[in-house]
């Protein structure tokens, strides 16, 4: 908690020069009782303005034969310096979103515990009890984790505090930037140094490094790693939904009699639509209204969860429906197979149109989704679009996909047919995703 230097001086005594916690440095030089005192006084004050307090004393040495220790120096207190290092601009707002979102804050400092209460409180981190370095050594892990705010710690003391809070079963975080945050950034399941001002140490123990050293970065962070993982459930539902019409409408001419209306070529056009809109849709949408106020996943919890599926299920159900309903209506009107294939095989890519659409959100359950801006799904939606036509338009691609001619009546069917699932599931996802979880 302080540092010692001495210099040899040729034509003087040696000179002695220490600095750091006042409590450490004010020893006998500091006077009588009563002015260690009005010292501490002076230290408490200072501090309780957020000021960072630290001593100044001096002694005359004899450079040749020096104490083993800095104890052993008879040093005379010159006085305080108070350090102010505000709070960066955006810093309280950070922790008041981190905290929102369901991340517990803890303080650990050098400083002296009166100035970490004070910047705590101006941070708006809970400050109540403030655990000092003496009394961690002799306090239990349980109480090492429930306490928020940690002063005068040594770099051992940082690292058993990450340790009690990973024995609990929490997810930590650590941030840091000197030599002595190392051990504690690595043992921690998130390091995170400070790119600008951090020591070559704390980079390399750390996992993340912030370039512009602001804590709001962690914050984004957060958001950004909850966006990423919506959007990856929602692939995987899409994924789970478009796969039920498809094997169902494999099925449908042995269960109703239809002649076969998928074969291998119709099934590899439709994966070309399905992986782009999995890989490119589904990783643009924007993140959920509710990304910084809902509590933290379960690392435990599987990807593909019970309601996950189940949600995915109900989907391509629906859509297997709506697409059958079109093609036994076409084949109940004694259509050629040619054109109950072709008008099935439309519905299907409707109602695979339909699934990105309810996909895209959680949340919004109304068709406030079209007003959720995302360029690629624009892209690919054209792109599909094209392709549709290009295939009824040109008879060589007609032919191969031994597709028979549609007239506006079949597209006006098939088009229902995808609009009404869209407005069912639209209609049951917020009831039915939350009665799953």
């Amino acid at each position: 908690l302080a540092v010692t230097r001495v210099w040899r001086r040729p034509t003087a005594a040696g000179w002695a020069v220490v600095k750091g916690a006042p409590e450490t440095v004010a020893g006998p030089g500091a006077g009588d009782a009563a002015a260690r005192a009005d010292l501490a006084r002076t230290v408490e004050a200072m501090a309780a303005s957020g000021l960072r307090v630290l001593a100044v004393a001096e002694a005359a040495v004899d450079a040749d034969t020096l104490p083993a220790t800095p104890a052993g120096f008879a040093f005379t207190l010159l006085g305080l310096v108070g350090l102010a290092d505000p709070l960066r601009p955006g810093v309280r707002e950070a922790i008041a979103a981190a905290r929102t979102a369901g991340v517990r804050l803890v303080m650990i400092t050098g400083d002296h515990p009166t100035t970490a209460r004070a910047v705590a409180r101006e941070a708006g981190i809970a400050a109540d009890t403030v655990l000092t370095g003496p009394e961690l050594d002799a306090a239990d892990d349980a109480r090492i984790a429930e306490t928020t705010v940690f002063a005068r710690v040594r770099p051992d003391q940082k690292l058993r505090i990450v340790r009690a809070l990973a024995a609990r079963g929490d997810v930590v975080a650590m941030t840091g930037d000197g030599v002595n945050d190392a051990p504690s950034l690595k043992a921690a399941h998130i390091g995170i140094a400070m790119g600008r001002r951090g020591t070559d140490v704390a980079r390399e123990a750390a996992a993340i490094v912030l370039l512009d050293d602001d804590f709001g970065a962690v914050v984004a962070a957060l958001r950004l790693g909850r966006r990423i993982w919506d959007n990856l459930e929602k692939a995987m539902a899409f994924v789970v939904a478009v796969h039920v019409p498809i094997a169902g409408l494999a099925l449908a001419p042995l269960a109703f009699g239809l002649p076969i209306l998928l074969g291998p070529i119709h099934i590899a056009l439709l994966e070309m639509v399905i992986d782009p809109v999995c890989s490119l849709v589904f990783e643009a949408e924007p993140e959920e209204a509710d990304v910084g106020r809902r509590a933290p996943r379960d690392p435990a919890a599987p990807l593909l969860s019970r309601g996950l599926v189940v949600w995915g299920l109900v989907q391509g159900l629906v859509t297997l429906a709506a697409v059958a309903a079109v093609a036994l209506l076409a084949a109940a009107r004694a259509m050629p197979e040619d054109e109950i294939r072709a008008v099935a095989f439309f519905a299907l890519v409707f109602g695979l149109l339909g699934l990105i659409f309810v996909g895209r959100s959680f949340g919004i359950a109304d068709f406030g989704l079209l007003r959720r801006r995302n360029t690629t799904l624009v892209v690919v939606l054209t792109t599909v679009v094209a392709v549709m036509t290009a295939l009824v338009g040109w008879p060589p691609a007609a032919r191969l996909l031994r597709f028979g001619p549609l007239h506006g009546d079949d597209l006006a069917v098939a088009s229902a047919a995808g609009l009404a699932a869209v407005v069912l599931l639209q209609a049951i996802k917020r009831p039915l995703r939350r009665a799953l979880g």
